[in-house]
């Protein structure tokens, strides 16, 4: 599985260059990360992509792929670039526990809205997931979901417990890889200062998006209201 195999280099990578494995910022070539991971290089160059992707690396013609510094510098509760997964794995400070609450799980008529942002036919069925997460037992986000049960025709209040998109991967070896994301703030509900514990006067993130499988298939329409103080990304721009 080329996938998989890819998702790993990437994820191990990630934390070593966490861990300050890479005191000179310069990683091994990539016959070398090659033989290191027994994978070929087409897989390194695809895990490379995705640091590069995030930010996290930059390749430089001649001389290799280097850590970049200002990864270290400004780092954010999470890093959610759309690039690959979810959010289960783009939390990034070292040290910290997330948990999640799942507050409904049940099968409905896709709305019009919803229906549209997924390209599905009206009155389609869907999975609504209403999730909490939460960061050392803090709440941050209130996660909506909806699915297409013909997508994912297996899924249960058991796997949402944990990484969806972990689930997605791992167990019927559909990518998550691109998203489309839309972020504002809002005055807090009524909910969200009970679930995120705002004061009326402190205000929400909003963020709402289609996610799509490698294919280019919309796998989920999602809308996260977020508290406030996690409200920081980073982001990588390309002006070629």
């Amino acid at each position: 599985m080329t996938d998989l195999a890819y998702h790993r280099v990437y994820s191990e990578l990630t934390k070593q260059i966490k861990a300050g494995q890479y005191k000179d910022f310069r990683l091994p070539d990539e016959r070398s990360l090659s033989e290191q991971f027994g994978v070929s290089r087409s897989t390194i160059k695809r895990a490379l992509g995705i640091l590069v992707n995030r930010g996290i690396v930059f390749q430089k013609q001649g001389s290799g792929t280097f850590v970049n510094p200002l990864y270290f510098k400004s780092r954010p509760l999470f890093n959610y670039t759309g690039d690959n997964i979810g959010i289960t794995d783009s939390l990034v400070r070292d040290g910290q526990q997330q948990s999640i609450k799942v507050l409904h799980f049940h099968v409905q008529k896709a709305k019009p809205a919803v229906a549209e942002s997924l390209f599905i036919q009206p009155n389609e069925f869907v999975y609504r997931i209403e999730r909490l997460r939460l960061v050392d037992g803090a709440p941050f986000m209130i996660e909506i979901g909806y699915l297409p049960i013909k997508l994912v025709p297996e899924l249960n209040e058991q796997v949402i417990q944990d990484s969806l998109y972990n689930y997605l991967q791992e167990e019927q070896h559909i990518m998550v890889t691109k998203s489309f994301l839309n972020i504002s703030t809002e005055p807090s509900t009524a909910e969200d200062q009970e679930l995120l514990q705002l004061k009326p006067t402190e205000p929400v993130g909003v963020m709402e998006g289609i996610f799509f499988t490698d294919s280019g298939t919309p796998i989920e329409f999602s809308r996260m209201r977020i508290h406030y103080k996690y409200m920081q990304y980073n982001s990588f721009v390309s002006l070629s």
